[in-house]
C-alpha cells in the first residue's frame, strides 16, 4: 500500500483508533479482526476489508460514509482498477510496393498476403469477444475474485458490555455508540446553544446523553426507573467545542421512563432543567 489513498485511509483509520483510546487487543477483542490485522491495517502494511472499516467506525460512533468513500477509491488503487485502461493499437500490415516495369505480381505472394491478414483480423475479432465475455460474465459492479472486497469478511457487533454490565461505563470505548447501534429517544434544548439527546444503546441495553455546546462547569445527569443511581457528567474544559457523552445507565427493558437533567455551571444562567 503506497498510493495516496491508501496511506490517508490508513492514517484515518489510526487517528480513529487512538480517538476509542482502545488498545489494538481490546480493538482485536471487539471486532472480528485480531491484533495482528489491525497492526497491518493501521500501519498501511496490508489492506483492510470493507468490513474492518466498518467495525472500527462502528466501534468509534464514526458515521462510515466518509470512511467507506476513502476506501473504495484506496481499493481501486490497490487493485489496480484505478489505473488507464491500455489502449489497443491497430496491427498493421506491410503492403509491399511494386516496382515499375516489374509486371503483374505471381497469384501465389497475392494469396499468401491475404491469408496474413485474414489470420491478424480473427486474433484481433477473437480477443474482443474473450474481454466482452469476461464483463459479462462479472457483470457491473462485481468485484474480482481475490480483491479485499470479495474477500471481505462478515461485521459482526462486539460491544464491551450489556445491561449491568455497562452501568456507569464510556458508550464510546465500550462500542455501543456505533453506526445502526443506537437510538435516539428524546431530545432537549437549553439557553446558550446547549443540546442534549438521550441515546439508547438495544445490544448494550444502556442509555446515556449525548450533548454538545456545553460550558465549563455544566453537570449532566441521567437515570432509568429501577436503576440503583444516576449517572453523571462533569464538563471541564477539555470537554469544550465536541460532543460528551455521559457514562451509561443500564436499562434492560428499555428506554422507557429514562430521564436527563442539567444544572448550568453558571447560576446566571438559570437552574436545573429536566427533560423526559
Amino acid at each position: 500500500m503506497t498510493s495516496t489513498e491508501c496511506e490517508q485511509l490508513a492514517a484515518e483509520l489510526s487517528r480513529l483508533r487512538e480517538r476509542t483510546g482502545l488498545s489494538l487487543a481490546a480493538l482485536g477483542e471487539r471486532t472480528p479482526y485480531s491484533k495482528s490485522s489491525w497492526e497491518r491495517y493501521l500501519n498501511g502494511k496490508q489492506p483492510p476489508p470493507r468490513q474492518a472499516v466498518e467495525a472500527l467506525c462502528a466501534v468509534a460512533g464514526e458515521p462510515p460514509a466518509r470512511l467507506r468513500a476513502l476506501w473504495e477509491l484506496a481499493d481501486a488503487a490497490w487493485s489496480g482498477r484505478g489505473r488507464p485502461t491500455p489502449v489497443a493499437v491497430p496491427v498493421s500490415v506491410p503492403v509491399p510496393v511494386s516496382v515499375p516495369g516489374s509486371g503483374a505480381e505471381p497469384a501465389a505472394p497475392r494469396r499468401r498476403r491475404a491469408a496474413v491478414v485474414a489470420g491478424v483480423l480473427s486474433v484481433v475479432l477473437l480477443a474482443a469477444a474473450a474481454v466482452t465475455g469476461v464483463i459479462l460474465l462479472r457483470g457491473p459492479g462485481t468485484e474480482p475474485q481475490g480483491s479485499p472486497a470479495a474477500e471481505a469478511e462478515k461485521p459482526v457487533r462486539n460491544p464491551g458490555c450489556a445491561a449491568a454490565g455497562c452501568a456507569g461505563k464510556d458508550p464510546l470505548r465500550m462500542g455501543c455508540g456505533g453506526a445502526g447501534m443506537v437510538t435516539t429517544v428524546l431530545t432537549g434544548s437549553a439557553p446558550g446553544g446547549r443540546q442534549l439527546e438521550l441515546r439508547h444503546g438495544e445490544l448494550c441495553q444502556a442509555v446515556w446523553v449525548r450533548a454538545a455546546g456545553l460550558k465549563a462547569g455544566d453537570r449532566v445527569e441521567v437515570s432509568v426507573p429501577g436503576s440503583p443511581a444516576s449517572q453523571e457528567l462533569r464538563v471541564t474544559d477539555r470537554d469544550l467545542g465536541q460532543y460528551v457523552a455521559t457514562p451509561m445507565a443500564p436499562a434492560a427493558k428499555g428506554p422507557a421512563g429514562a430521564r436527563f437533567c442539567l444544572t448550568p455551571g453558571s447560576p446566571a444562567e438559570g437552574g436545573r432543567v429536566c427533560f423526559g
